[in-house]
Parts: structure tokens; C-alpha cells; sequence
């Protein structure tokens, strides 16, 4: 059974993030609150893990998964960055995004697109999950906490617990969060003179980074 940690939602207790950080250093799944929903984490190098929370999502290699990151320092290690891209990551980070970037050599390339070799990345805006990565002192693997043929992520930690305690080694009860998935653009066609693409329009609002919904909109979910 996972274990349950109830922090302050503004003012998390570090005692119980390091606790937190630990589960994950050991190799397990933690569900944790962020500035768009509840999401799934687990250690970046650990392929138990990473396999294991694909197993609770049900999905497989070619679903992109998201490197949750303090700040932008540390995504231009994890990523290709040039800047105009760099440009809207500033705009938008801290926030509500999810960015599909190119990956660096130091993503392994299980995490990455197997085709593309891409990597989804965002710096989220919630003490909770800043308190955890600076107790984990990296950035960590994640993915939407959205069940198999649902479409709606869940909002509830009591919730997370009775469905999916026996898969998770923890969850983080902060409360409630926004209840909508990040919005997710994608950065890699910049890099060859495209336009970002917008994958999936969701708690982040596109518009704010100076985008038109003709750029190349796709419907997606991630």
C-alpha cells in the first residue's frame, strides 16, 4: 500500500518531501499534485520505475513523456534549445506547459522518442512539486495522472489512493488541483524555420506566447 503524505499546499513540510524524495531514490511511483493536475513521477535513470509508471498509464514507448525541471538552467541540459525557442520557454516558465523538444544525449533514450528523439519538458508552478525536485535534487519523469480510457486527469489524492495505491509507492496530498492537463506545444519544428505546433490546448494559455491558432494546431493528449 502507498504511503500518504498531507503537506501544506503553499508551505510543503520538508521533512515529508524528503521522505517523498527517498521512495523515489528507492525506485517507486509517486502521485503528486502540480499547477495543472495530479501527475505520476518516478527517478529519471531508474527503467524499473519508468517501466512501472507506463504500466499504471498504459501506454507505451512512443507516448511522450515529460522531464518536470526547476527552471530553465536545467533544461538546456536535457534539451536542444536554440534561441527563439529559448524565447518562449522564458515567456512561458514557470507554468502550465508541457514543450516536445529535441532530447540531449544526457536522456536516455528509453524516456525519449523512440522515432523522433524528443522529450516533453516543462517547469511547473507549485511549491509542492518545487519542494520534491529540490529534494530529489533532479529533474524527474512524468506523465499526466489520466487512468486508461478516461480523459480527465484525477483531482483527488483519497481518490488516487483507492484506485491505484498498490501501483504507487506514494502520493502527495496538497488538495485540489486545477483538474486540466498542461497545454502541449511543440518546439521541434523551429529548429528547421517551422512554426510550433499546438498538440494539445489545455491549462496554459498559447495565447499569451504570441501564438496563432494557425499554427499548425493539432488535437492530442499526452
Amino acid at each position: 500500500m502507498s504511503q500518504y503524505f498531507e503537506v501544506h499546499p503553499e508551505n510543503p513540510q520538508p521533512r515529508l518531501l524528503k521522505q517523498a524524495a527517498l521512495l523515489l531514490r528507492s525506485g517507486g511511483v509517486l502521485a503528486v499534485p502540480t499547477d495543472s493536475s495530479y501527475a505520476l513521477v518516478c527517478h529519471l535513470d531508474d527503467k524499473n520505475a519508468v517501466d512501472r509508471l507506463r504500466r499504471i498509464r498504459q501506454v507505451d514507448e512512443r507516448h511522450h513523456l515529460t522531464l518536470l525541471c526547476a527552471d530553465l538552467s536545467e533544461v538546456a541540459n536535457y534539451a536542444k534549445v536554440d534561441n527563439q525557442q529559448y524565447r518562449l520557454l522564458k515567456l512561458a516558465t514557470p507554468g502550465a506547459f508541457t514543450f516536445i523538444l529535441d532530447a540531449s544525449k544526457e536522456v536516455p533514450r528509453r524516456v525519449s522518442h523512440p522515432s523522433r528523439k524528443s522529450i516533453g519538458l516543462r517547469v511547473p508552478q507549485h511549491p509542492v512539486i518545487h519542494g520534491l525536485l529540490a529534494a530529489h535534487g533532479e529533474p524527474l519523469l512524468a506523465t499526466t495522472l489520466i487512468l486508461p480510457g478516461e480523459l480527465d486527469p484525477l483531482n483527488d489524492a483519497n481518490v488516487i489512493c483507492q484506485q491505484l495505491g498498490h501501483d504507487l509507492a506514494g502520493v502527495i496530498d496538497a488538495g485540489a488541483c486545477a483538474a486540466a492537463p498542461t497545454t502541449v506545444i511543440d518546439l521541434t519544428p523551429m529548429r528547421t524555420g517551422g512554426a510550433p505546433e499546438i498538440l494539445r490546448e489545455g491549462a496554459g494559455d498559447w495565447r499569451r506566447l504570441g501564438l496563432w491558432r494557425s499554427c499548425c494546431y493539432q488535437s492530442g493528449r499526452n
